[in-house]
């Protein structure tokens, strides 16, 4: 196992993979450098609500 994995499971991270169109993943891309945050902590920002907002509604 190499460092990075293990570092990764210690951390809880796992890696998904989805299908997206290029030109919404480009768009958002250039959304989060203009915004100076990561792709993945603005991605982790939105489930995060959505599943609260979906919580609420249950």
């Amino acid at each position: 196992m190499r460092p990075q994995d293990r570092w990764n499971e210690k951390a809880g991270l796992i890696s998904k993979s989805y299908k997206l169109k290029r030109e919404l993943t480009e768009e958002f891309a250039e959304a989060c450098d203009s915004a100076g945050v990561s792709q993945a902590g603005q991605i982790s920002k939105m489930m995060r609500a959505f599943i609260e907002e979906v919580q609420v509604q249950a």
